[in-house]
């Protein structure tokens, strides 16, 4: 491998840690902000029903995008939209620590 390439791979596995740092949400605050999450993607985020999608396992930095995305109405569902709305950037992260944290089946 070039000498360039090791350092373009050192400086993206650099900047992915740094970005995976400023997510950490409090899982276990998470936990305790999911009862509305929890009709549709399961206490734990294994959704009974196939047309809800499953939360357990994704990951921490996709599942605050998401919200985010929903609550700014980059993503078009309404539902979605209501059920984030009122969340806080810290709220967020914590759901999403929290279903990240989840084994997935």
């Amino acid at each position: 491998m070039s000498y360039i390439k090791t350092i373009f791979i050192m400086i993206a596995l650099a900047l992915s840690v740094q970005g995976n740092v400023a997510l950490a949400g409090d899982a276990a605050k998470g936990k305790a902000k999911t009862a509305t999450c929890a009709a549709c993607h399961g206490a734990t985020g294994i959704s009974a029903l196939p047309v809800n999608p499953n939360l357990a396992g994704q990951q921490e930095g996709y599942l605050v995008k998401s919200m985010n995305d929903y609550k700014s109405g980059k993503r078009d569902d309404a539902t979605m939209k209501a059920m984030v709305g009122a969340l806080s950037d810290e709220d967020i992260k914590d759901i999403a620590a929290f279903y990240a944290s989840q084994a997935c089946k």
